[in-house]
């Protein structure tokens, strides 16, 4: 338990057998109410870690509300059980209901046809290997819906809700500007790049994800709180790095369909990763499951810029550059 700022508190949860290590759950404390931003998985380890930091810092909880930053089970996974005991859950108006139809298996469903669509039945995944199925609350959350403009006053603190989608369809972040902070989740990580996945055809969500750093960009910061790893002091710098890193993906991409067109899957397995495996074979499933949805992102940003072209043969997607016939 760390103090970062006045009455601010980062706690970390630790996430067992997980690249990310770690997720930092912030307590805002003042004699009135408090606010906690995520969780953790719905795991016991995660749950009874989360509990010890409750204790540690004596927080009723009855006098307590929980804002989660995104649907992800790591920052939402504790929600519903928050909510039995009196929590007041606060989500983004988009992430939200979508949390809850992660309880159902008809969400999930999708998975199974994406499973497909990106040419994992070669490597037998399973839902069951997804950490979002595996990890996401159980039960319906009764949440509070957020949107941009909205505020939380803690104590001295008023915080104001930003739209911040990219890393979700609804991600949320809390912006304190008297005193120029921002509570960011996943949206900006230092060290490690967040991971933007594939949503649907609807939107090109690469594009929602850089639109948003742009916007985040121009805020007055001097610390932004991660939901992983440190703290950031330069969140210019630090956003001129993600761009940079999605534009040199891109130029991957490009060059390994240079050889003819391939699935998502073949895509992603020729991509460099920062991780230990040298062959693709090696990932573990729920890092295929990742890297599938990031390479599938970046493959329909650049059908969106008419440079690739998709391609659906009995249900697996094959993706070619366009002077490629």
């Amino acid at each position: 338990m760390t103090e970062i700022y006045p009455h601010m508190y980062k706690h970390e949860i630790l996430l067992p057998n997980n690249p990310l290590k770690a997720v930092n759950s912030y307590m805002i404390l003042s004699k009135d109410r408090n606010l906690i931003i995520d969780t953790g998985f719905h795991t016991k380890g995660c749950k009874d870690s989360f509990m010890e930091g409750i204790q540690k810092m004596n927080i009723d909880l009855g006098k307590t509300d929980l804002l989660i930053t995104h649907l992800h089970s790591d920052h939402s996974g504790l929600a519903a059980d928050l909510s039995k005991e009196g929590v007041n859950v606060y989500v983004g108006e988009i992430d939200g209901p979508m949390i809850n139809r992660m309880t159902q298996k008809e969400y999930w469903q999708k998975f199974e046809e994406y499973k497909r669509m990106f040419d994992l039945e070669k490597d037998h995944i399973s839902l069951d290997d997804h950490p979002g199925y595996r990890y996401c609350p159980k039960e319906p959350v009764p949440f509070i819906p957020l949107k941009e403009g909205d505020v939380i006053d803690v104590g001295n603190y008023a915080f104001e809700v930003i739209d911040i989608p990219g890393h979700t369809p609804g991600h949320i972040g809390l912006y304190e500007r008297r005193h120029k902070l921002f509570f960011c989740g996943d949206h900006i990580l230092d060290k490690i790049t967040p991971n933007i996945a594939f949503w649907g055809f609807d939107q090109d969500i690469l594009s929602v994800y850089l639109n948003s750093l742009k916007k985040v960009y121009g805020y007055d910061i001097d610390y932004l709180f991660t939901a992983h790893r440190n703290i950031i002091r330069d969140h210019r710098r630090r956003i001129c790095e993600l761009y940079d890193h999605h534009e040199k993906r891109l130029e991957e991409i490009m060059e390994i369909l240079e050889s003819g067109q391939k699935t998502v899957r073949d895509t992603a397995a020729h991509m460099h990763w920062d991780l230990k495996y040298e062959r693709w074979e090696d990932f573990p499933n729920p890092q295929k499951w990742f890297a599938a949805g990031e390479a599938m992102s970046h493959l329909e940003h650049l059908v969106f810029l008419n440079k690739v072209e998709r391609i659906n043969d009995k249900g697996v997607l094959y993706y070619r550059r366009k002077n490629n016939k």
